[in-house]
């Protein structure tokens, strides 16, 4: 791991999304590649602790992981509760009903793991821990979760919301984020 560049280091962990809040749907696919990004700046640091320990590199990428799922995490499975996961449940499909639950059930999973993860993370960043983070099955979790919404969930969604709705989703994504 390099030295950390602060705003250099920002930049590549959250650059700005190819597609904007008028295409939500491609807006939620940038989020995942984020997300994939993120995950994979977590097992490098998992990988760097036992050979250079937390040193300053460590210390930036711990709250750089700590930043994206913090903030960004959160408000992304948000879009999906608020708008997708609404549409799906009311379609009358049982089995989109039954694939919404799961869904809903492992964004909790997911939080819940994230409450662990974040408390090793704020180790390394904070007190210099060297201990390498238990992140395998969270990002196992992540990666299977948003497998099935991209091949199940947002196909569906997209079907079932028209281009209006669509339009609606993306302002109200952009709202609560404060983009005008």
């Amino acid at each position: 791991m390099n030295p950390p560049r602060p705003q250099a280091a920002l930049d590549a962990l959250h650059p700005t999304p190819s597609a904007g809040f008028d295409e939500p749907f491609e807006m939620l696919n940038a989020c995942h590649e984020r997300v994939e990004r993120t995950l994979q700046l977590l097992q490098r640091l998992a990988e760097h602790l036992p050979a250079h320990g937390a040193d300053a590199a460590a210390r930036q990428a711990a709250r750089d992981v700590m930043r994206y799922f913090d903030i960004a995490g959160p408000a992304h499975h948000e879009d999906e509760e608020r708008h997708l996961f609404s549409a799906l449940r009311v379609s009358g499909d049982a089995a989109m009903q039954a694939t919404v639950a799961r869904l809903q059930a492992e964004h909790r999973e997911m939080a819940s793991g994230w409450a662990a993860l974040r408390q090793q993370l704020a180790r390394i960043a904070e007190a210099g821990d060297s201990t390498a983070p238990q992140w395998q099955a969270f990002a196992a979790l992540y990666r299977a979760h948003m497998q099935a919404e991209e091949t199940i969930a947002y196909p569906a969604a997209r079907q079932l919301l028209d281009r209006a709705a669509q339009a609606a989703m993306g302002q109200e994504m952009a709202q609560r984020r404060g983009v005008r």
